[in-house]
């Protein structure tokens, strides 16, 4: 330090401070102007984007409330239909619970009317079969009666005796 003292020199330094002093006129006249637009615009740049970015933020906003809308807009719409859908599966289920009663209904009624006809049927061969045993029964009596002549004689008087009362 005592070095730097010792060989200080007066010229010198006031040479270095006019060349400073220049320096610094120079820079503020040609340098100072462009860097303090340059600094403005890149301020006024930051200011734009910030507001930029708000408005982005506000419109994002805007659109989460109406994406959040529309959400609650289709899950009533969703509840709708599936509501619709179960009113009209209980409807299918429901006609297809009184269909099958009547169609049950009417294969009963058509059951019984066809046991029904079947049972007649069945009695009027009953009554026919009933009707020809006894007839050949009768008709086997009847021979059997009639094989002699004397009881032949005797019916044919019967007969003539009540055909003359009648």
């Amino acid at each position: 330090m005592e070095k730097l003292i010792n060989d200080f020199s007066f010229g010198l330094f006031f040479w270095q401070a006019i060349i400073l002093v220049i320096l610094i006129l120079l820079m503020v006249k040609f340098a100072w102007k462009p860097i303090m637009a340059a600094l403005e615009a890149r301020e006024a740049g930051i200011a734009d984007a910030l507001v930029s970015a708000e408005i982005a933020r506000k419109e994002l906003l805007n659109l989460k409330a109406d994406n959040q809308k529309l959400l609650d807009e289709a899950r009533v719409e969703r509840d709708a239909m599936i509501k619709e859908a179960r009113e009209i599966k209980e409807k299918m289920i429901a006609d297809a619970k009184s269909e099958a009663q009547v169609q049950g209904a009417a294969m009963i009624e058509s059951a019984k009317a066809s046991i029904e006809s079947e049972k007649n049927a069945a009695m009027a061969e009953l009554k026919n079969q009933v009707a020809a045993f006894s007839i050949e029964i009768a008709e086997k009596v009847v021979r059997g009666e009639l094989a002699a002549d004397d009881k032949q004689k005797a019916l044919a008087g019967k007969l003539a005796e009540e055909i003359n009362l009648n």
